[in-house]
């Protein structure tokens, strides 16, 4: 017995006890004061169900660590957004809006049918007793208009087969009116490139010509001092 007890411990055994001593001493030391970091925590092993409700606020999350990433889909609602936080560049269109503007848009084109509303847009001009284009939103000419016929050819600078062609008596109804059954009379118009018009004057059979035949009310020619002004519209700035 004395034996043992003389003999001195063998360096494997210091080392082993003293190993022993420190782990005990550090688990200890963390139950003693009831501090936990994260040395003592193995990485992933903390679930949404170890935590406390409230456990963890604002001042827990280091700011700008989370992204879209972190959170969960469908788990932020209005409520739960500051008021004036998002600006409108950095948000994306909601999908359910940009359904709507597709269903829109392809609406649109059905009723416009495929065309854009330039392409349908009406462009006028106005026609004096003379022949004289005196107002015009633009593009028209007169190739010949009273001079050939008594009837007005006008060159609308594009094809109007396929566009909306009308004319309109324009209202003159002033003191010094010579007849005043100009305020009676009518007009007809048509392009002069179709199959169902002939266009007698030179350069007048063309697509892009339209003409107008002013008229009495009983279907008679205008003489000269009988003319009216009037309005020539074509509806579709562009041809099909």
């Amino acid at each position: 017995m004395k034996s043992l007890l003389n003999r001195r411990p063998s360096p494997a055994l210091v080392i082993a006890m003293t190993a022993l001593f420190v782990s005990l001493g550090g688990v200890s030391y963390g139950v003693a004061t009831g501090s936990i970091d994260t040395r003592e925590i193995k990485d992933r092993t903390i679930r949404g169900t170890d935590l406390r409700k409230g456990a963890i606020t604002a001042r827990e999350i280091r700011r700008r660590s989370l992204d879209g990433t972190d959170i969960r889909v469908n788990r932020v609602g209005g409520n739960a957004v500051k008021e004036e936080v998002l600006e409108s560049g950095k948000i994306g269109k909601v999908p359910s809006a940009a359904s709507a503007d597709n269903a829109i848009a392809a609406a649109s084109a059905a009723l416009l049918g495929g065309k854009t509303a330039a392409e349908l847009d009406t462009r006028w001009a106005l026609i004096n007793e003379g022949g004289v284009i005196v107002q015009q939103t633009g593009g028209f000419s007169i190739t010949d208009c009273y001079t050939t016929n008594q009837n007005c050819y006008i060159n609308a600078g594009e094809d109007v087969r396929n566009n909306g062609i009308h004319a309109q008596i324009a209202i003159q109804n002033v003191p010094d009116i010579a007849d005043p059954t100009e305020l009676s009379g009518e007009t007809g118009a048509a392009p002069c490139g179709a199959t169902f018009v002939a266009c007698a004057p030179p350069n007048t059979e063309d697509n892009n010509v339209l003409v107008v035949a002013p008229r009495q009310s009983d279907g008679t020619e205008t003489a000269a001092g009988a003319r009216f002004r009037f309005y020539v519209f074509v509806t579709g700035s562009q041809s099909p």
